[in-house]
């Protein structure tokens, strides 16, 4: 049977179709408008053929299943995808099951099952890029809640004596997302993370924000491994100096896991897609 996942972000939907790793058929379909890009993506699936299909998308979403806008996308900052209708569209195009949840939460599930977090039950997938987001598997099932979390727009001490950019969250300034994303990076230094110097200040400050936000995590959710992907993390010479910052913060008190990048690259997210198409017959 083959499953088909997208992996629908704020610059691209990436459609695959196959099973696992192995025999991933790929393609890469740039975010423009939701006609065109879901009109393109549809295709896709059309011509593979496939029987089930999972959503692992950027946020925030619906995800209740009894609410009229069940897998709708909510309020997005993204032009033009204000409460478009993400799973209904795929299902009523391919006549096929559906099933939806966050992209982080569908990283967290691919990397639990072939990534950097096998084995492990209790786990936390945080990206770092354009925004912040995480997602975390407890017993081995996603976190959902009222809604689901929102990692990346936790509230972290701020500074401005020491850093006096304001934060670029255009709800809540200088929550997590809007001090240590890639684009808060980019306004503060005028660069680029990955035009950044290896040695710059910069990374100093970037490592104590996100230690900041993990020190919350770490304490709330007690994960057993943490993995942080994105295009920030792209700097791997980051991982320990957030290792570093992580220990001070927590004091001795709580035990700081391990943080790693995902085993998975660019797939992490597609192949937890496949996964959530996976759990419908479950």
């Amino acid at each position: 049977m083959i499953l088909g996942g997208v992996e629908a972000g704020g610059t691209k939907f990436v459609c695959a179709a196959g099973t696992g790793p192995e025999d991933l058929i790929r393609e890469s379909i740039p975010t423009t408008t939701p006609a065109e890009t879901l009109g393109r993506a549809v295709r896709f699936f059309e011509r593979h053929k496939v029987a089930m299909l999972g959503i692992a998308s950027f946020g925030p979403l619906d995800l209740d299943p009894q609410s009229p806008a069940f897998g709708f996308i909510a309020a997005t900052p993204k032009p033009g995808w204000n409460h478009v209708d993400l799973r209904g569209h795929f299902h009523r195009a391919l006549g096929v099951p559906v099933s939806i949840d966050t992209d982080v939460n569908a990283a967290a599930l691919a990397e639990h099952r072939w990534g950097a977090a096998k084995g492990l039950d209790n786990l936390l997938y945080l990206t770092v890029g354009t925004g912040i987001g995480g997602g975390a598997l407890i017993a081995g099932e996603p976190l959902h809640g009222l809604a689901h979390p929102e990692m990346g727009h936790i509230r972290v001490p701020h500074d401005r004596t020491a850093d006096p950019f304001p934060g670029c969250c255009p709800y809540h300034a200088d929550c997590l997302e809007g001090l240590a994303s890639g684009p808060a990076m980019e306004r503060r230094w005028g660069v680029r993370a990955e035009a950044l110097p290896r040695h710059h200040p910069g990374w100093a400050l970037e490592s104590r924000y996100l230690a900041l936000g993990l020190a919350n995590l770490v304490c709330t959710l007690s994960p057993r491994r943490i993995v942080m992907g994105g295009g920030v993390m792209h700097n791997l010479d980051i991982f320990p100096m957030i290792r570093h910052e992580l220990n001070g913060l927590l004091g001795g008190y709580a035990t700081a896991p391990e943080i790693v990048p995902p085993a998975l690259g660019d797939d992490t997210g597609v192949l937890g897609a496949l996964i959530l198409a996976q759990r419908i017959s479950a």
